[in-house]
């Protein structure tokens, strides 16, 4: 071992594992293909029936995914220089801890561990992982010392903006740092009391963002945007969720409503609506969840009725619409064809509204709407709607064509679940922050918590795996960018990075103590928060069930 406990080889080491790794993988998929399938196809039932260990194989294959990833990111700092003691012992110690995971249990939650027996394999099976390099790192990988010394280093580093370097090219840093100076001044002092006082968050802030470009970032240059990479949007929702998870998600509804548009819409759809929704001259919402229809969106009832006139009456509720009294337009999920009860029926429509008031939050006619109170991502509120003969114009039906909204909703998961799993690790980085200030400033047994080991262990593995999720998340974008398939990549990077926020900020609640289970407390908030990430766009059980689906297909 090293002065800095950092192992020879390193690269080396970790790159003798990804092989065997993939090995083990491909048992377990060839297993569960065998245990789920009726003749050639998959079986639902079957599938449905071996639930947990079809999640333990999205569980695992996301695990074997994060060490590919984060190899190809030491490999390209190590070519480029930039391979240092910090990002070292964050490769490290990632390998060490993950490799033991999936060799002892990966927590799927706080509750189910899902082992490799689960998944059918015998030792036969996992013997590509009992290599020296796997032992070596197993064993010495995560060790005390290594996370002691990456959070000594984390201490004299504190003024850089994320714990390594991220590998990203230079100009998505500039935007980094752009969006980290507007966070530090106008989003961070104000969040706690927008959260407190459950208030929305003010016009200014979304003006600002407007003039900021970020409602457009993504939208091509043409039609009103700035035509920027999903890896652009990936860096500023990171920062922007940093210092607010409200705030960061404010252009999640412009993403898929543009999304929509882009992919879907007509050619006077798209120059009508496009440059709105980037200047923010309009703000979108979702409007596709149902009381009880949930994640089952092919069983909605809400139904959306042709009149004489060519234009549309809607009936029916939704619920859990976020920032839905002030916005413009509504990407509204209606059924269409009274004959269907699956998602062949469905049709998308951008449907006008008039923006509301405190006073008056849903003034158009044929709508009502309620306020859900939530324990956190608050900023922009949560609402149940009522729809009694709402009137949507013909032309505002996506693409001109009914029965293709669903198929138009799957188009635009790829970039929703990208853009959530970048608001998961600005969260998760959040509690990483505020945790590692209080344990530098509270003194308890005549020293700074921060000097004791399992406080320090926890500011660690924050660090470790915030880097995890952003590789992986990183690469989910790259694919988009690059007109890749990528619903695979996208879904676990939402998956493992739901599950690294709900972390950070739990172990940062209880590195505060008592004092984090108090409402004046920043971590207090941050808790909240970080817990509907496991839940939106896809709770972490739906998403495990769609990566193995497309795993075993």
């Amino acid at each position: 071992m090293t002065q800095t406990a950092i192992l020879p080889d390193l690269l080396t080491l970790t790159g003798a594992v990804i092989a065997p790794a993939e090995a083990v993988l491909a048992s377990a998929k060839a297993k569960l293909r065998d245990l789920v399938s009726e003749g050639e196809r998959v079986s639902a039932a079957l599938l449905e029936q071996n639930q947990a260990a079809a999640h333990g194989l999205s569980w695992l294959a996301t695990y074997v995914e994060a060490l590919r990833q984060m190899q190809a990111w030491a490999g390209r700092l190590s070519d480029a220089g930039r391979f240092g003691e910090v990002e070292q012992l964050i490769h490290q110690i990632a390998f060490g801890e993950y490799l033991a995971q999936i060799q002892g249990g990966i927590p799927m939650s706080q509750g189910e561990i899902v082992r490799l027996s689960d998944l059918g394999l015998s030792p036969v099976d996992i013997a590509p992982l009992a290599n020296d390099a796997a032992a070596t790192l197993v064993a010495a990988g995560n060790t005390p010392a290594a996370r002691r010394r990456l959070v000594d280093l984390m201490l004299e580093r504190a003024a850089e903006i994320t714990v390594g370097a991220t590998g990203l090219e230079d100009e998505l840093e500039m935007i980094r740092e752009q969006f980290r100076r507007f966070a530090l001044d106008k989003v961070e002092p104000f969040a706690h009391e927008w959260h407190l006082k459950d208030e929305l968050i003010p016009m200014e802030i979304i003006e600002e963002l407007a003039e900021m470009g970020v409602f457009g970032l993504t939208i091509p240059e043409n039609l009103g945007g700035l035509g920027l990479s999903k890896a652009s949007m990936v860096v500023v929702s990171e920062e922007l969720s940093r210092g607010y998870i409200g705030v960061g998600s404010l252009g999640t509804r412009s993403e898929i409503a543009a999304e929509l548009i882009l992919a879907g819409g007509t050619d006077a759809q798209k120059d009508h609506w496009l440059p709105k929704i980037a200047s923010g001259e309009i703000l979108p919402t979702a409007v596709f969840t149902e009381p009880n229809t949930g994640s089952d969106l092919g069983s909605l009832r809400t139904r959306a009725v042709k009149n004489a006139d060519g234009d549309y009456e809607v009936t029916g509720n939704k619920t859990w619409i976020t920032h839905a009294a002030r916005t413009h337009v509504m990407t509204l999920l209606a059924r269409t064809d009274p004959a269907t009860d699956n998602y062949k029926g469905l049709s998308m429509f951008l449907a006008e509204k008039i923006p509301g008031t405190d006073e008056t939050p849903f003034p158009t006619p044929g709508m009502t709407g309620g306020e859900i109170e939530v324990l956190g991502y608050r900023g922009m509120k949560e609402y149940e709607l009522g729809f009694d003969g709402f009137k949507v114009k013909g032309e505002n039906l996506l693409g001109g064509e009914e029965g293709n909204g669903f198929k138009q909703l799957m188009q635009t998961f790829e970039s929703a679940r990208i853009q959530t799993a970048a608001r998961a690790i600005g969260v998760a980085q959040s509690a990483l922050d505020i945790a590692m200030q209080y344990a530098q400033d509270r003194k308890q047994f005549g020293k700074s918590l921060i000097a004791f080991p399992r406080v320090a262990d926890k500011l660690a593995m924050m660090a470790v795996e915030i880097m995890i999720a952003r590789q992986l998340t990183y690469y989910s974008a790259w694919q988009k960018d690059h007109d890749k398939r990528c619903d695979l990549e996208a879904g676990m990077a939402k998956l493992l990075g739901a599950r690294v926020a709900w972390a950070a900020a739990d172990n940062g609640l209880q590195i505060h103590g008592g004092n984090g289970f108090a409402l004046e407390y920043k971590i207090s908030r941050v808790l909240c928060d970080a817990r509907i990430l496991n839940i939106f766009e896809g709770a972490a059980e739906i998403q495990a069930q769609v990566i193995a689906r497309r795993l075993l297909g």
